[in-house]
């Protein structure tokens, strides 16, 4: 037995060896995924000791024909791409059309499980990108500007206090007509601004600068309130609209402030010193682009302008002294915004932002000034709950009235009027100091649900982020618990 399981492996190894070996003398290769190739390769090589750079060009076999019958592709585009980077975001500038592709913000995390650093560029290459210039009536030439390659130039490493300024220049000329265009960028490593200086020659008509595609827009929900997409000001009217399906492009003519895409907390805005014009345009559902225009002419012309790209920090829009600030609308008010809420909105923000020096915690902030709040409206809520004691104390001499009177409405009014003066009620007491207090709650509300210094700040234990929701619904289940005893001890 033994014997013949030696027998069986011998011969097993004979075949699984020897099958190759006779392929081989037959002339076959069973294991060669190309047989042209690899004949080809076996007669180039050179012979063992000789020198590979001796060997004469035409002992090189050509390379098989391509059918005539398969279309050439096109030769790749070598994109070349710059990156800046600051303390505060990093920049991926890109040759191929001298656009920003990517805008990262370092100091805000997006609020998924990844916590990676907030993009503010539109992530879908198909829509014009920031810094695309588009020639008025020339659509073939905006066409190779937006496809043609930048030469990209930079000379800076890194921005830091030892190195607080960098240039990056982009410069594209084209070989089919006289057209010359530079793009001048000016960082700061302290700063989300940058400074601009757009330079072309050869153009005689209008170009429009675009501001990109929802460039500034982190998230685009229906839920949220105040303002997402563009918002602009032309001479000292500001508007805040965004183009729909009814009116898909929005253009407006004048002396341009800014021009901004924007959503509840991050925003791109353009500060430019001679547009003469700008539009809206809606690419598809919840995607906006925008842009500016500026004047053409003979020789060479230089626009400038500011792009800022960052948070919507309050005191950082004001800074500009050109109403930035008001795009965080702190006076919005079912549908519209409110003149009266944004007027007591302001003061309660710069309280909230003092207890906050204080305190080093949003949350105990926000306690405290809730506290001093009803605290203010303690005399009003005790002539409420008064007026409200007093209704309750004549009401049924108020059903015994109606009862008698239910035939005549006119005397019903005359005795109840009587009623109420002779126990010194006011019918609308209880509810008047409630409407005083409606704006400053409201106001209350817009601070908390707009201000980005309160996204991702912590408060305590499992509250890690006070502009997100309660995971745990732990602070709704108190609230509701807290409602219903109030109710119970209310008249």
């Amino acid at each position: 037995m033994e014997k013949r399981v030696v027998l069986f492996l011998v011969l097993s190894l004979g075949i699984i060896f020897g099958y190759d070996l006779l392929l081989k003398e037959l002339g076959y290769s069973p294991f060669s995924t190309s047989p042209i190739i690899d004949q080809e390769l076996t007669t180039n090589l050179p012979k063992k000791g000789s020198d590979v750079e001796t060997i004469p060009s035409s002992s090189l076999s050509e390379p098989p024909l391509i059918s005539s019958s398969i279309p050439s592709a096109e030769p790749l585009v070598t994109e070349e791409v710059v990156v800046v980077e600051t303390p505060l975001f990093r920049a991926d500038i890109s040759g191929h059309g001298g656009v920003i592709t990517s805008w990262e913000l370092k100091k805000y995390l997006t609020q998924t499980e990844e916590n990676i650093p907030v993009q503010l560029v539109y992530p879908n290459g198909q829509f014009p990108g920031p810094l695309t210039v588009q020639i008025k009536g020339n659509e073939a030439e905006t066409q190779r500007l937006r496809q043609g390659n930048f030469q990209v130039q930079k000379d800076f490493n890194e921005l830091d206090e030892s190195h607080p300024t960098g240039k990056v220049l982009l410069t594209h000329s084209s070989s089919e007509s006289d057209l010359w265009i530079q793009k001048e960028l000016t960082f700061h490593y302290d700063s989300y601004v940058v400074d601009i200086i757009i330079r072309t020659r050869g153009i005689s008509s209008d170009i429009d600068v675009l501001l990109g595609t929802n460039f500034g827009v982190v998230e685009w929900a229906q839920g949220f309130i105040g303002l997402l997409g563009s918002a602009w000001m032309v001479g000292d009217e500001m508007e805040k609209l965004s183009p729909d399906a009814d009116a898909p492009i929005l253009r407006r003519d004048g002396p341009v402030k800014w021009l901004a895409l924007q959503d509840k907390y991050f925003m791109s805005v353009f500060i430019p010193e001679n547009a003469n014009g700008l539009y809206s345009k809606l690419e598809t559902e919840m995607v906006v682009s925008a842009g500016m225009s500026f004047p053409g002419g003979s020789g060479e012309q230089v626009h400038k302008t500011k792009l800022y790209a960052g948070p919507k920090k309050y005191d950082v829009l004001k800074s500009f002294e050109i109403g930035l600030e008001d795009t965080i609308d702190f006076g919005w008010f079912i549908y519209g915004s409110w003149s009266i809420v944004k007027a007591v909105a302001k003061p309660l923000f710069s309280v909230l932002r003092f207890i906050y020096d204080y305190t080093h915690n949003y949350g105990v902030a926000i306690i405290l000034l809730t506290l001093g709040i009803k605290l203010l409206f303690v005399p009003l809520q005790y002539k409420s709950y008064k007026s409200m004691q007093g209704m309750q104390t004549i009401q049924p001499k108020v059903l015994a009235l109606q009862e008698k009177f239910k035939d005549n409405k006119e005397k019903l009014n005359q005795e109840l009027m009587k009623l109420y003066k002779e126990h010194k009620v006011n019918p609308v007491g209880g509810c008047l100091p409630m409407v005083l207090q409606m704006p400053v709650f409201v106001a209350l509300f817009n601070i908390l649900y707009m201000t980005i210094d309160l996204r991702q700040a912590p408060f305590m234990l499992w509250v890690t982020d006070l502009s997100a929701q309660d995971p745990y619904y732990v602070l709704p289940v108190l609230m509701g618990i807290s409602m219903e005893k109030k109710k119970k001890i209310m008249p």
